[in-house]
């Protein structure tokens, strides 16, 4: 994702302006390489606030002891999804659990941009489980919360299309997954981006990004009643799996008072 182009907007504005000392040395230097700098000037903020594409080119899937036309109602089923802002590539690993070490080394744990998420039966009906990490771990992520929790709204229709173009042998032996609901986890260490959002059908989310049900009118943030699927408190055959499959907390209310009392010890 676009993540690491929000860090060079700065950087980039100070290069063009640098460039004005040699706009008055003469009317040639006009027309030549001060256009050029400026159009380079400005891709870091096409990157970061133009429309989300998907290309499938740049996906690469990974099947990890997963079987690709098992239904997740009867075997766990999780995505792993991460993004180099170098090469411009996206990694998705299919599997019973999240890919762990897809997640290691220095960029990613910097980074943060990945995204996980899990299928879940609850009562019965299927619904799509998606986790972000907007901030909390180390400072310069809370510095630029506001514009992470942006750029994951904005990518995210992207990453949910690579969920579906990568699982597409799932997705054509149980179409009826499509209108699957889409519940959207942003975790943060800061509350007013600690919270839950419906996202719609699998379908429209893909499509359109958030719904009439991801406004912030009727989505649920944290100390707020959350209408989403629960499962059921005793051992039944309408929810699987019995645990969630993600080892980050679901209780986003709880999540941040934990953080908070850390902060104060």
């Amino acid at each position: 994702m676009a993540l690491a182009a929000g860090l060079f907007l700065l950087p980039a504005q100070l290069k063009q302006h640098s460039c004005c000392p040699d706009l008055r040395r003469g009317p040639l230097l006009v027309f030549g390489k001060p256009r050029e700098r400026r159009r380079r000037s400005i891709a870091p903020v096409a990157r970061l606030f133009g429309p989300a594409i998907f290309e499938a080119s740049k996906l690469k899937v990974l099947f990890l002891g997963v079987d690709e036309e098992k239904h997740p109602g009867k075997l766990p089923r999780t995505y792993t999804l991460t993004h180099s802002d170098v090469t411009s590539k996206i990694t998705l690993a299919v599997s019973n659990t999240i890919n762990r070490a897809q997640l290691q080394g220095w960029y990613n744990r910097l980074q943060r941009d990945e995204v996980v998420a899990e299928w879940k039966k609850v009562q019965g009906k299927m619904s799509l489980h998606v986790h972000c990490h907007i901030s909390g771990g180390h400072f310069l992520l809370d510095l630029i919360a506001n514009l992470r929790y942006y750029i994951f709204c904005k990518e995210l229709p992207v990453v949910l299309k690579a969920f579906v173009h990568g699982d597409e042998t799932l997705f054509n032996s149980y179409p009826e997954l499509e209108e699957a609901m889409v519940w959207v986890y942003f975790h943060s260490s800061l509350p007013e981006f600690n919270r839950v959002e419906c996202w719609g059908p699998l379908r429209d989310a893909t499509s359109r990004g958030r719904g009439k049900a991801g406004d912030a009118s009727s989505s649920s943030s944290s100390g707020s009643p959350m209408d989403r699927p629960r499962q059921c408190q005793v051992e039944c055959d309408c929810c699987f799996p019995p645990q969630s499959l993600i080892p980050w907390p679901h209780d986003l209310e709880e999540e941040y008072q934990e953080s908070a009392g850390q902060l104060q010890q």
